[in-house]
């Protein structure tokens, strides 16, 4: 039987490390760890991680800032031996300020939406192909939001560069779900979680640390993005324990 394959971006650290442990951990999976540096300790942590049986990971290079980064890490994974995709959870970003709008720089408002946002449509390009040659009836390509993108739900907060990003996730969320009627795409809420950014966050914010540790939300997202379906989850904002978020 053909492994099942999942494709993270920023596997080394935080969620997607946490994401590619639970996976791996499995028996017959493959995860494709896409990372900065596939050299660094993290990426080797990656490396060493305990498998399931007859699974293994793939370690290939991506920077989330550079828009042919993404063709060029599914080419190195096809050149390992990967021929398809079933799972794609696109978790790269960043989040390094927190102003009021009044504040906000529009330097920092492009940096972010260059890679929460535009590495995103970038990735969804270049993994469409393999993702098209899985069995699944509905292979998935997950988006990592954040609650802090929430539109009638924004929690009042200042987060005008960070938060801003994470909204236009939601649109290309529901449009490529729309647009791809064999794909099931969503985007899932992590929480507020106990990650290194989870935590900087909650602390600037005066709430000293993030209320939801690392194994809940990447132990709920895993349930929840191997058992999603189109008519259920497809163009949804979908909480980590499975609850359909609204927008």
């Amino acid at each position: 039987m053909a492994p099942t394959v999942v494709f993270i971006t920023g596997a080394s650290r935080g969620l997607g490390f946490g994401i590619a442990k639970k996976f791996v951990a499995r028996p017959n999976y493959i995860v494709v760890g896409a990372v900065r540096d596939p050299t660094h300790d993290s990426a080797q942590q990656l490396s060493s991680l305990p498998t399931g049986e007859g699974s293994r990971i793939v370690l290939v290079k991506y920077d989330a800032s550079i828009e042919q980064s993404a063709f060029d890490a599914v080419q190195e994974a096809t050149e390992q031996g990967i021929d398809h995709f079933d799972y794609v959870v696109a978790n790269a970003g960043i989040a390094k300020t927190f102003p009021l709008v009044k504040d906000a720089k529009r330097a920092d408002i492009v940096e972010h939406h260059q890679v929460n946002v535009l590495s995103v449509l970038s990735l969804y390009q270049a993994v469409r192909d393999l993702l098209q040659k899985s069995t699944l009836s509905s292979p998935v390509f997950a988006i990592m939001g954040s609650g802090t993108g929430a539109l009638g739900n924004q929690p009042n907060i200042p987060n005008a560069v960070y938060g801003a990003s994470k909204s236009i996730l939601l649109w290309y969320g529901i449009r490529i779900n729309a647009e791809d009627e064999w794909l099931n795409t969503f985007i899932i809420d992590p929480g507020w979680v106990q990650t290194d950014m989870g935590n900087y966050t909650a602390a600037t914010w005066g709430y000293g640390t993030a209320p939801t540790t690392v194994e809940e939300s990447t132990g709920g997202m895993v349930d929840v993005i191997s058992t999603a379906t189109k008519e259920k989850h497809g163009g949804k904002f979908v909480l980590y324990n499975g609850e359909i978020q609204g927008w």
